[in-house]
């Protein structure tokens, strides 16, 4: 029997069993539910169809994140599917979290590649309405929004509790997911956004990731009246913390990315250093610092959109973990003489 720690030394990708009071088999549930600060982090999602591509993006996370999430046309631009993104991580022993826009596919595909990306291994699901199609690069295309986050999170919560489809119909085993939203504590009205998480956990969100964080004061707000709600006992909370690569970037990002709030001080701050991008890293480590103390969260979603490798870095210099080790990738010898033959083969002349 394995403990709540344990992994399957024989084969890392192994599903593990369901503890008592979880509804899934993924190691980031099992993070939360015994009480350790998670990490997630968001991987950048190639322009290829080549799987190596997302191994290599995966390999800067080993041994400092708890999942890692595979976004689903972020922006309303096309890049590799998160499905298939998760697909390539669940074969290598990652945890993944399938994000799901619902503005690019109607119920029938939705519930259809909930059971299959359970079936790969998939534990962890974030349920998403999407932006709209006039943010990305291709604005001709027709949306489909059939369902929203809330109606998504129901859905998927009837699969795996009642063993049905939407339309009644029977499914032989439910997918056992472990399910999640987005909150955005930053954005006005600011009263109103505690009450969008109540909705949010009705629907069948059990853990929440939220926009990135850079105002501590409003933070801490909405966390008082997340508690005075009783909220953070119903939901694990885990805030979302990213570099600003400079001011220019931060200017650029708070004019043109919808939902994001970057105050002055932050951007004259970057602006005044030396550094700019080194500033950036130390604030993110500050805020991931200071969101680790406030009541009720439970973690740190970091989004380091093009400075992946900086992940490790900002985990580590934060000690937010402390001296937990989340799961870390060892490859097989076999895999190993692999490479080093295909190596020998692309050298040769």
């Amino acid at each position: 029997m394995y403990e709540e720690s344990d992994e399957n030394p024989n084969d890392p990708a192994a599903p593990l069993p369901i503890l008592p009071g979880h509804s899934s088999r993924g190691r980031l549930e099992r993070v939360l539910r015994r009480g350790d600060f998670a990490i997630t982090a968001e991987l950048n999602p190639p322009d290829s169809a080549n799987p190596e591509d997302v191994y290599e993006r995966a390999a800067v996370f080993d041994g400092w994140v708890d999942a890692i999430n595979a976004t689903d046309g972020s922006g309303a631009n096309c890049h590799m599917s998160s499905v298939a993104i998760c697909a390539l991580l669940t074969r290598m022993g990652y945890a993944p979290v399938m994000q799901i826009s619902c503005r690019d596919h109607n119920r029938i595909a939705i519930q259809g590649n909930v059971l299959g990306a359970a079936a790969m291994g998939v534990s962890n699901v974030l349920c998403l309405t999407g932006d709209g199609v006039q943010a990305g690069d291709q604005p001709g295309a027709k949306p489909v929004f059939d369902m929203d986050c809330m109606s998504l999170l129901e859905t998927i919560t009837t699969m795996r509790e009642e063993n049905k489809f939407l339309s009644g119909r029977k499914i032989t085993e439910g997918p056992k997911v472990f399910l999640g939203g987005a909150i955005n504590p930053f954005a006005p009205p600011y009263d109103f956004r505690p009450h969008r998480l109540a909705k949010k956990i009705a629907a069948g969100a059990q853990f929440v990731q939220s926009q990135y964080c850079f105002d501590l004061d409003i933070l801490n707000e909405y966390m008082k009246r997340v508690r005075d709600l009783g909220l953070h006992e119903e939901c694990f909370i885990l805030i979302g913390v990213g570099p600003l690569a400079s001011a220019k970037t931060a200017k650029w990002i708070r004019k043109n990315v919808p939902g994001i709030h970057i105050p002055d001080s932050i951007i004259d701050r970057i602006e005044g250093a030396d550094d700019q991008k080194l500033e950036g890293k130390k604030i993110c480590i500050e805020m991931m610092q200071a969101v680790a103390e406030i009541e009720g969260v439970a973690g740190a979603h970091v989004m380091a959109y093009r400075q992946e490798s900086l992940v490790a870095e900002i985990v580590k210099e934060s000690g937010v973990i402390k001296d937990r080790k989340p799961w870390m990738r060892e490859p097989n010898p076999g895999e190993q003489a692999v490479a080093d033959r295909m190596k020998e083969l692309n050298t040769d002349p």
